[in-house]
């Protein structure tokens, strides 16, 4: 069964790399001509193109990069000529932080938020979180950026409040500033502040609606029902019964949030400049830096996969009637 899933796991990986790599190259755009010089000649175009191997085949492209990747070789950035390992290198850690801790917040916000939308259905403070939360998550990643920053930094400055109640909008330090120790930190605590809260205030968006129908639901169940009638303190209720019971779909929920949260980040490290793979992917796209491309592809399929197949397997463990059936 493990092979198997592993199996199923690395053949969806193929051919999310395989689709990748056709579309790109099918897209409008020819990466020799984002390189060579203002006025240059077809010919130097020509070679451009040929220097960069891609007057072969797609096919013969697609079997020549294919190779080089199971070495583990990615080629080199036709914009920069680095090799894109060391792009990932680079870039990876900064979206990894932000997206770690914009993951760890949605949970820790989205499922408490949708327990008390359960605990308090039809009321008004149902009501009102549902609206709020249902305009979150329609609401476009990179427009909340942009909210937030007019809020945040030019209404600020509008409104007359000091500098340190300003939040910064760009970059993950103060430009022309050496900062080290404790003040180091603080500082990209500070730029981190705006682009870590849009993608949490969405993903707790989307989690709270899913907990709230969850919670709902085991609360309908006879064995709360009884437990109630015992007597038990609610919070005893809530956190034996309820919680343990919305557990293995939380599990899988996080798996699912995985893929929105990567796509919200490149929209929110473009906005924010970030200088992560999110914006890297994307100024990659723009330049037809095909290396590029498939090395940050290689990067998000391999994490969104990898985390849905944890899942799947975490899920019997979570659950044993599952693995029962």
């Amino acid at each position: 069964m493990l092979v198997r899933r592993i199996a199923t796991a690395l053949l969806l990986l193929w051919l999310v790399l395989t689709l990748t790599f056709v579309l790109i190259r099918l897209a409008p755009g020819d990466p020799a001509a984002f390189l060579v010089p203002p006025g240059a000649s077809a010919a130097d175009a020509a070679r451009t193109r040929a220097e960069l191997g891609l007057d072969r085949s797609m096919l013969v492209q697609y079997a020549r990069w294919f190779q080089a990747m199971l070495r583990g070789d990615m080629g080199a950035s036709f914009a920069s000529g680095q090799p894109v390992l060391r792009v990932l290198r680079e870039a990876a850690p900064i979206s990894l932080a932000l997206g770690g801790s914009s993951l760890a917040l949605t949970f820790l916000l989205g499922v408490p938020i949708g327990m008390l939308q359960a605990a308090k259905r039809g009321r008004l403070t149902d009501r009102a979180l549902t609206v709020v939360t249902t305009a979150v998550y329609a609401a476009p990643s990179f427009w909340l950026a942009l909210a937030l920053v007019a809020v945040f930094t030019y209404g600020a400055a509008t409104m007359g409040l000091p500098p340190r109640w300003r939040l910064p909008a760009f970059g993950i330090h103060t430009p022309g500033l050496v900062l080290y120790g404790w003040a180091g930190v603080v500082d990209v605590i500070r730029h981190a502040l705006l682009p870590v809260a849009i993608l949490a205030a969405v993903g707790a968006a989307g989690i709270a609606r899913y907990t709230r129908t969850s919670v709902a639901d085991v609360l309908r169940l006879d064995f709360v029902r009884t437990a109630r009638a015992k007597g038990l303190p609610g919070r005893t209720i809530y956190a034996r019964h309820v919680l343990a019971n919305i557990l293995p779909p939380l599990v899988v929920l996080f798996a699912l949030a995985l893929p929105g949260l990567l796509a919200g980040s490149i929209f929110v490290e473009s906005v924010f400049a970030w200088p992560g793979l999110g914006r890297a992917t994307l100024a990659a796209i723009l330049a037809r830096d095909y290396p590029v491309v498939m090395g940050a592809t290689v990067f998000y399929a391999a994490a969104v996969i990898s985390a849905n197949l944890a899942a799947e397997l975490a899920l019997p463990l979570l659950d044993p009637r599952r693995e029962a059936a």
